[in-house]
């Protein structure tokens, strides 16, 4: 599981931006959202840096978090 910091993130639209570019590059990926802290946890086969990639994608810039 990868954690991140989206400090940008802050709606529904907004998760579902991420999710989309995230299962668009891994279908099977599990990700859970916490708008609260604007974090996001990732279970998948991409890296780090692969998911960083695909979070900017989806217009967000993100962090390990």
């Amino acid at each position: 599981m990868t954690k991140f910091s989206v400090p940008e993130m802050s709606c529904g639209h907004c998760t579902s931006a991420i999710e989309k570019e995230i299962t668009g590059s891994d279908p099977a990926a599990k990700i859970s959202f916490n708008l609260d802290n604007r974090t996001i946890a990732v279970n998948s086969t991409l890296d780090s840096d692969a998911l960083l990639a695909v979070i900017k994608e989806a217009g967000y810039e993100a962090t390990p978090a």
